[in-house]
């Protein structure tokens, strides 16, 4: 079971390109961000068409996440628990059934916070708190569990080009990358990671200031296992190229290949 986390900053900007990648890639399963749209405006029939079951959380103009599933879904549920009126969609976990075993994917969208300090970076530390909650009660199913999306956080130095450059921002800050292992310390694997060590790995140009020509990136994009899928990880890639192609997303697709 190959599962993706695609931030595609737009369906309807990246409509055509995402059907391109789609009809080349065939994955499993894509987990995405940034969609952008409510549920209603999501082009559903047409990603249907293609051979995907199709679920999403949606957003007037921001946010918004989905999951397209070529496998079976089971137990759909939407939003992120903790603070009945957060209505920012940032938030959906379905189980897919493979041929071997079940999976519970999770399709998450994890609050920017900048400018930092502020109310938006509170939002962004109260968001990974409960974050934080949620994945603990997803351990206790003892089940394979991939927690997917753009978390906008930098983990380590080795996650950005210039790490100096972002020591202010919201996505580096101490108090970020220390919400982000707090979730790790759970017991969750940084999947990228139990494969590919070293610098030079991102997963996100700016459209600014000629980031993509110089490979100025930062890897945002993650996506962290429980216990359970770290046993049947196979592979992990990031997909690159895709960054350089027509009317790109500023995010690349990364996904792993578990044993499901």
């Amino acid at each position: 079971m190959r599962i993706y986390t695609f931030n595609i900053n737009g369906i309807k900007a990246r409509f055509e390109a995402l059907t391109r990648w789609l009809g080349e890639e065939r994955p499993d399963v894509v987990l995405l961000q940034e969609i952008k749209t409510v549920d209603e405006g999501f082009p559903r029939q047409h990603f249907e068409d293609m051979g995907y079951r199709v679920e999403t959380h949606g957003q007037k103009s921001f946010n918004g996440v989905a999951i397209l599933s070529r496998l079976p879904l089971e137990d759909v549920s939407r939003g992120l628990s903790g603070d009945d009126g957060d209505e920012q969609a940032r938030w959906i976990e379905a189980t897919v059934m493979g041929e071997a075993r079940a999976v519970k994917v999770v399709g998450l969208y994890l609050p920017n916070g900048n400018p930092a300090p502020g109310p938006k970076f509170d939002y962004k530390l109260g968001w990974m708190e409960r974050m934080r909650a949620r994945a603990a009660e997803l351990l206790d199913s003892e089940e394979p569990v991939v927690l997917a999306g753009d978390y906008n956080v930098i983990p380590q130095p080795e996650d950005a080009a210039k790490p100096e450059a972002w020591l202010d921002d919201a996505l580096f800050r101490p108090e970020s990358r220390a919400a982000f292992r707090k979730i790790l310390a759970l017991g969750y694997y940084d999947a990228f990671r139990l494969k590919v060590q070293g610098p030079g790995q991102y997963s996100f140009w700016d459209y600014q200031a000629g980031a993509w020509e110089r490979n100025n990136g930062i890897r945002i994009d993650h996506l962290l296992l429980s216990p359970q899928a770290a046993d049947i990880l196979e592979d992990v890639g990031i997909e690159k190229a895709e960054r350089g192609r027509d009317k790109p997303s500023d995010h690349v697709p990364v996904w792993v290949q578990l044993l499901a």
